[in-house]
């Protein structure tokens, strides 16, 4: 197993290599950099329009900036040179720590990173606890209750959830809860007064604030775990173990929870370890809805304004975690499945 998993971890390195080269290689070929960005500004402050979208195609008089000035652009953000070299150089200030500075803000990439880090992370863990925590039980009593009253009407209402996107659940949130009732408030993670309040009443603050971005992450995540953990289950139930299990007297209730449950979290365990990199990435559409300043947020922000280190530096973090997720989900199953022997 150890040899196994010691392979796995050093085929991270050239998937890793494989990723960020293609993605790399793309912002350098796609229009409206930030050499782009600045002449479009720079034309704008020159001719006093009011839009900073106007075509880059324009002719040669009408440009702002001199040769000189543009390949010193280049040269300050590294496209003077060939692709290969410049990514060369990006992967080793990487390997160092060194993720680069935004040429929107100008801010350590890291430093913006981190910041929003621990929101994505609040979300992520409680949306996972939340999604586990109530998935595998209903998918259980689903399977044991099957075509009942109460797997019917379940079923109707995880499937409408599954049906309406979260960023949309939270904008009919946001009017009814929020803006008819005022029962939430309509953005943010905290109240204007929230360093004046005690320990407890922050608590309650940031729970008020939480509650309806966490529905709305949730509103589309119930229905794929719940439906996977029932029929998982009676799949199982209907094996021949299990019914011979049954014919030989033990109890329904022992057959399945001592023996038809193990199997049926297998496919749950396989992308468990996955969901260390989705509970980061986070929803940009709900975070923008809801004004959360997450990683999602984040990202899509850095990909409109073509901010390129960002993008990279999000890139770096994500798939990292989404590879060793991939590994974590091996333990995962092999913790689950006894049968599985790694060589």
């Amino acid at each position: 197993m150890t040899a196994y998993f010691i392979r796995r971890l050093l085929l991270v390195i050239p998937t890793f290599i494989g990723i960020t080269i293609m993605v790399f290689t793309i912002t350098r070929f796609v229009p409206g950099g930030p050499v782009e960005r600045i002449i479009a500004e720079a034309r704008q402050m020159q001719t006093g329009q009011a839009s900073s979208t106007s075509s880059m195609s324009d002719t040669r008089s009408s440009q702002p900036l001199s040769e000189e000035q543009i390949q010193r652009l280049k040269e300050y953000y590294g496209f003077d040179k060939p692709v290969l070299i410049s990514y060369v150089l990006w992967l080793g200030k990487v390997v160092t720590g060194d993720l680069g500075r935004s040429t929107r803000y100008y801010d350590p990439v890291w430093s913006m990173i981190l910041e929003r880090i621990p929101i994505s992370l609040y979300f992520g863990i409680l949306t996972l606890i939340c999604i586990y925590g109530v998935c595998i039980p209903l998918g259980i009593a689903k399977a044991v209750r099957h075509k009942t009253g109460f797997d019917n009407i379940s079923s109707v209402l995880i499937f409408a959830g599954y049906a309406i996107p979260g960023w949309v659940a939270g904008v009919l949130l946001l009017v009814i809860l929020g803006s008819n009732m005022d029962l939430f408030p309509l953005g943010g993670m905290t109240s204007d007064l929230f360093e004046d309040l005690n320990f407890f009443n922050k608590i309650l603050d940031v729970a008020w604030h939480t509650a309806l971005p966490l529905f709305a992450y949730l509103i589309g995540s119930f229905t794929v775990m719940t439906l996977l953990m029932k029929n998982t289950l009676m799949d199982n139930l209907s094996s021949d173990y299990v019914r011979t299990a049954i014919a030989k007297g033990l109890p329904f209730k022992q057959a399945v929870f001592r023996h038809a449950l193990q199997n049926s979290l297998i496919p749950i365990a396989t992308s468990f370890g996955n969901n260390i990199s989705i509970i980061l990435t986070g929803s940009f559409l709900i975070e923008k809805v809801f004004n959360i300043n997450g990683m999602g947020l984040l990202g899509y922000e850095s990909v409109v304004d073509r901010d390129y280190p960002v993008v990279m530096g999000i890139l770096v973090i994500s798939s990292l975690l989404f590879m060793i997720g991939n590994i974590l989900s091996d333990f995962c199953v092999a913790m689950v499945d006894p049968r599985v022997r790694f060589k």
